[in-house]
């Protein structure tokens, strides 16, 4: 259901693939808290490039990692929304909460110390 990819010793990319829904939604949630409470990395990018719907169990599993990323002083970022997806999180008003970038290229411009670490 991901795949994690770790860059440098301070960004870890991560990819859900599907859909996430309340059926998957605590298996991913589990996933997601996993990582990033094992992890010594400091900046999650979560690339939703291949996930091609979003429910609202899905939505809070990814606002409950994002506290707990928060928590923890690490960064959360999304990025590459299908347009199904990134309207749920505009009509939740998420999108002002969350730091989602159009795609990885965006994330790479804004975050070079990141990537380059």
């Amino acid at each position: 259901m991901m795949r994690s990819n770790f860059i440098g010793h301070e960004l870890a990319i991560i990819e859900p693939i599907g859909y996430i829904t309340a059926a998957n939604a605590a298996n991913f949630q589990q996933e997601l808290t996993q990582t990033i409470t094992s992890s010594k990395h400091s900046t999650f990018l979560i690339d939703m490039h291949s996930v091609g719907f979003l429910d609202s169990a899905g939505l809070m599993a990814l606002v409950y990692v994002y506290s707990l990323a928060e928590s923890l002083g690490k960064r959360f970022s999304m990025c590459s929304l299908d347009p199904s997806v990134r309207i749920i999180f505009e009509l939740t008003q998420l999108d002002k909460a969350l730091e989602i970038f159009e795609n990885r290229h965006q994330f790479e411009l804004l975050m070079p110390k990141v990537i380059a670490a």
